[in-house]
């Protein structure tokens, strides 16, 4: 495949060797990128895939504002900007309130924090002028319009997690061409399970994805990319107690929008749509229907091997 999608990759406690050697091997079968999410250590990983990897670039997708002051973290990625030769990206959000209260963080007002956060970063930079040893490109977790003008403002690209397809154009038409144009990355973080059982995939996704349902800042860009049916169902559902009708509320609509599942080739496919929408850079985050997280790594390498 030419424009080959980026991966994320999950450096959970027990399986951490693993994932950093899935790392080296993604760099050798010429992924465009690895984005590492907060919740396997994303810093953690990120510093292992700088030494080891040779020509891959990757980023944090995201780490969190509210874990650290904001000097700490731009001295960290400048440090791995400049070990990587440039390879690294450093993407930073608000994250939700469920991975908050997990670790005890309270959360603010989600633009001006990250606006403040992203002057700070800059304000603390250890290395300002020196190529290739100071900030590295910052990139915001966005979703909703507010949050990709600001990107557009004050980062160097924007990284979305399960939007939609079918909305997708509308909300990258708000990145001036010129900006595209000059290399802002657009990026789309997307459930991926790679299987001929396409019925017990989609199950498995619409399981996974109760959680991001039960968000109400997902619910309205849901709402607002079309599916008000489907998330005002799941609102009553929730306002019942009624957690467990939540999968079957997910229509097949826009799980396909919102997700990959299938074949490898209906995967690939469904890549080079989400490449015509728009999306520079989509980010499968694999899962399986055996093995978890890094059997479906196993099966996106072996579907976009050259």
């Amino acid at each position: 495949m030419t424009n080959m999608p980026a991966i994320s990759l999950i450096a959970v406690p027990g399986r951490r060797q693993a994932t950093v050697d899935a790392a080296v091997e993604a760099d050798q079968r010429g992924f465009s990128a690895i984005y590492c999410p907060s919740s396997g250590d994303a810093l953690g990983i990120c510093s292992s895939i700088a030494h080891l990897t040779k020509s891959i670039k990757f980023a944090t997708s995201i780490q969190p504002i509210y874990f650290q002051v904001a000097a700490q973290l731009a001295n960290q990625a400048s440090y791995l900007n400049e070990i990587s030769g440039g390879r690294f990206s450093l993407g930073i959000g608000v994250s939700h309130a469920p991975a908050l209260d997990r670790v005890g963080a309270s959360r603010g007002r989600p633009l001006s924090d990250i606006r403040q956060y992203v002057a700070d970063l800059h304000a603390s930079d250890p290395a300002p002028g020196v190529a290739g040893a100071g900030l590295p490109p910052v990139l915001l977790a966005t979703l909703r319009d507010k949050m990709v003008d600001l990107s557009v403002e004050i980062a160097e690209g924007a990284i979305w997690a399960n939007c939609s397809l079918n909305d997708i154009p509308r909300s990258i038409a708000r990145i001036p061409q010129q900006k595209r144009d000059a290399g802002f990355v657009v990026a789309n973080m997307i459930p991926t399970i790679i299987d001929e059982d396409k019925e017990a995939a989609a199950a498995k996704h619409r399981k996974s994805l109760t959680g991001y349902v039960m968000l109400p800042n997902y619910r309205n860009y849901w709402k607002s990319a079309g599916y008000e049916e489907e998330m005002t169902a799941i609102e009553a559902a929730i306002a019942d107690d009624d957690l467990k009708r939540l999968p079957e509320l997910m229509s097949d609509r826009w799980l396909s929008n919102s997700t990959l599942y299938g074949s490898a080739a209906e995967v690939r496919d469904g890549v080079t749509a989400w490449q015509e929408a728009g999306v520079t850079t989509p980010i499968l985050v694999p899962s399986a229907l055996k093995g978890g997280h890094l059997a479906g790594v196993q099966a996106v390498f072996d579907a976009f091997s050259s």
